[in-house]
């Protein structure tokens, strides 16, 4: 029988103002719900947005699903991860990706060669810092990370877990090797059972690490309510990922059709397969446990569609409505 996963909400916006998020911190604190994620923002920065909302009372394990790693270098990576951590008091995860070849070409001049490698290689670096010892030298394409560079370790503080955005069999493999937690985006649960898990069994074998990462997986979801057109929902939520050539070739390789010059398309691909959650809550709640039967550890609740149509509140409600009807499936 697979472990009990826990439930856990993104804030899916960009915030231009932190205060946008406190409904959705304040829906963490009030409920089941076990932690609060954001994805990266450069808007209001992401870190300084969780920071901020832990000065305003909601001290609540947060998450960072993901900040792109050509922004900082692992030291001051490790720094505000560590810092986050000691503002919040609580448990951090902080996922780090390696972001699309543009980005790093217009940051650094061209892209990465390897931005697996790269990417495990600067998760291994953040880990090591966290953890009060020496990155061991480490200069790859990203970073160069001098001899004895180190942070010193204070204890007891908040466990910080670092993460890599995982998508596709090769990424997996080398977060099984680097990471404390594999975090998928839109990923269907069979091929996260059947690809993403057995790649990072297998990285996690090859770098002599006795476990391999937990998944923590965001999940789009929306409750049918009157008026409510999906297709529009899941268009608005998820179209900018389904026009990436990477989510559509992970997608594809799990049997969903999705062509990143289709966008429409794969809105109604994800919808008909269940990959975005439309139905009533309870409906919802038993397509959430499927992920917790592929062997996810933390589904991460995305109420994107909602929050880009009818605001925030109305996602709130959503998302309140869903954690009832999964908390019913806990009895």
């Amino acid at each position: 029988m697979s472990a009990r996963a826990l439930l856990s909400v993104i804030h899916p916006q960009q915030p231009k103002r932190p205060q946008q998020v406190e409904p959705v911190a304040k829906l963490v604190q009030e409920t089941s719900l076990h932690r609060l994620w954001m994805g990266q923002s450069l808007n209001a920065e992401t870190h300084q947005v969780l920071a901020y909302l832990a000065g305003r009372g909601y001290r609540v394990p947060t998450g960072i699903g993901v900040t792109l790693l050509p922004l900082r270098h692992p030291f001051d990576a490790a720094v505000q991860a560590r810092s986050l951590g000691r503002l919040t008091g609580k448990p951090v995860v902080v996922g780090y990706g390696p972001a699309t070849p543009g980005l790093v070409a217009a940051l650094r001049g061209e892209p990465y060669a390897t931005p697996a490698r790269t990417s495990a290689e600067y998760a291994r670096a953040v880990r090591d810092l966290l953890d009060g010892g020496p990155a061991d030298g480490r200069t790859n394409e990203a970073f160069h990370m001098g001899e004895g560079l180190s942070l010193q370790a204070l204890t007891p503080e908040p466990r910080v877990e670092v993460g890599m955005g995982v998508l596709r069999p090769g990424m997996a493999r080398k977060a099984g090797g680097a990471a404390d937690v594999a975090i998928s985006w839109l990923t269907p649960a069979n091929y996260v059972r059947d690809t993403i898990i057995p790649k990072l069994t297998e990285g996690a074998e090859q770098a002599g690490r006795d476990r391999s990462p937990r998944v923590a997986t965001v999940v789009h979801a929306a409750v049918a309510r009157p008026e409510r057109d999906p297709h529009k929902l899941a268009m608005l939520g998820a179209g900018t990922h389904l026009g990436l050539p990477h989510y559509t070739d992970m997608l594809r390789r799990a049997g969903v059709p999705a062509y990143p010059d289709r966008p429409q398309e794969g809105a109604k691909a994800i919808l008909d397969q269940g990959v975005y959650l439309y139905g009533t809550p309870e409906e919802i709640a038993k397509g959430l446990l499927e992920y917790e039967q592929a062997g996810v550890s933390e589904i991460v609740l995305n109420p994107a569609g909602v929050v880009n149509t009818e605001g925030i509140r109305a996602a709130v409600a959503d998302v309140r409505d869903i954690v009832s009807a999964w908390e019913e499936t806990r009895v």
